[in-house]
């Protein structure tokens, strides 16, 4: 029976208010602003796929599984490459909850009057265990870019280095264009190169996997030496903590880059700071991941993301027999079953495990 309040509100209308209402919860706790804002960029791009001046009542389960393939088949925005492929099947699933969810919300609001998620077909299947198509650097991937990152926090004292920093992409427009980085870069005043910053960036994600949302979340303080390790606790999803040794080549960027920002008197609290002094914004990341990897020889040099980082300290740490448990706390997940969606599989890792099986030993330990 249609409500006799119902509210005929467009797709724009509703959209509005929903994302107003998901970040009002933050402010009770009952939302992070992370997972907010999530959910606002889902709601975003439902808009822009339904059409905003349509009226949400008027959508029907046909225009739902029409929406949920149309987002299946864009171009995951976070490559710049062409052909980069389209949406992963987590990112599909990722989607129609958070369309769910507003739609949940409309009918409880009488802004329709039947929802209708209950007569849409369409359903993304999430993969488990090993990816088909990787995500994780290799190792040898991995190690050029970790090691143009230890070359960047390296040359501080040659006027910039190879020149590192170009300003930040977004937050800090102002960038440089990127030919000619190394001579803009010696041309930028001491307090405006970003290279330490930079260098520790890329450190912190591939040897440690945080979330983007987790990085640019840190704080100075939330660094601390016990026993003489440095540790970073790290707020993560849910209001859960974990604190987690620094290895010691990061450790020591990161003393460099804190002696380097006391140098420069900066107020914020932030860890990660622009060379205007504003906390780095998560889109930010990116742009200099993308800087350090043009310092990557070309055959070693590989495009990732942030998250894409994170399978690489998964995978690697696994791939090492690094204990499970261990590797669910540097991640932050509360269940090891989770492990298997940052697990990619590696080039010749089953014929190294054959070729070291523990059942064919001696008894000293030896084969």
């Amino acid at each position: 029976m249609r409500p006799a309040d119902l509210n005929r509100l467009t797709v724009q209308e509703s959209a509005d208010r929903y994302v107003e209402l998901i970040r009002a919860k933050t402010l009770t706790g009952a939302l992070s602003p992370a997972t907010a804002e999530v959910y606002a960029r889902d709601v975003a791009t439902f808009v822009r796929l339904a059409g905003e001046g349509k009226v949400l009542d008027d959508l029907t389960g046909e225009d739902v599984d029409a929406i949920l393939l149309a987002f299946a088949r864009k171009p995951d925005g976070r490559r710049a490459e062409p052909g980069a492929g389209l949406q992963s099947a987590s990112s599909q699933s990722r989607f129609r909850r958070s369309v769910s969810a507003l739609f949940k919300h409309a009918t409880l609001t009488g802004w329709v009057q039947i929802n209708p998620m209950a007569l849409a077909t369409v359903t993304a299947k999430e993969r488990g265990g090993l990816r088909p198509e990787r995500r994780a650097l290799t190792r040898e991937q991995a190690q050029g870019l970790i090691g143009a990152a230890r070359d960047l926090s390296g040359h501080r004292g040659d006027g910039g280095g190879r020149g590192g920093a170009q300003g930040d992409a977004q937050g800090d427009a102002g960038a440089v264009p990127v030919d000619g980085a190394a001579g803009a870069e010696r041309g930028r005043r001491r307090d405006q190169r970003t290279e330490l910053r930079d260098a520790l960036i890329v450190l912190l994600l591939s040897t440690m996997g945080p979330r983007v949302s987790e990085l640019v979340r840190a704080n100075v303080e939330d660094f601390y030496t016990n026993d003489g390790v440095r540790y970073w606790r790290i707020f993560g999803k849910g209001g859960k903590t974990r604190d987690v040794p620094l290895p010691g080549d990061v450790a020591r960027v990161l003393e460099a880059y804190l002696l380097e920002r006391g140098r420069a008197d900066a107020p914020e609290k932030a860890l990660l700071l622009s060379w205007r002094g504003r906390r780095l914004a998560r889109g930010d990341v990116q742009a200099v991941i993308d800087r350090v990897q043009r310092r990557v020889d070309p055959d070693r040099r590989r495009s990732v993301t942030p998250h894409g980082l994170r399978h690489t300290t998964a995978t690697h740490l696994l791939a090492d027999a690094v204990d499970m448990d261990a590797v669910r706390r540097v991640l932050g997940h509360s269940d090891l079953a989770t492990l298997g969606r940052y697990r990619d599989e590696l080039p010749g890792e089953l014929e190294v495990a054959m070729r070291a099986h523990p059942l064919l030993r001696g008894p000293s330990g030896g084969r």
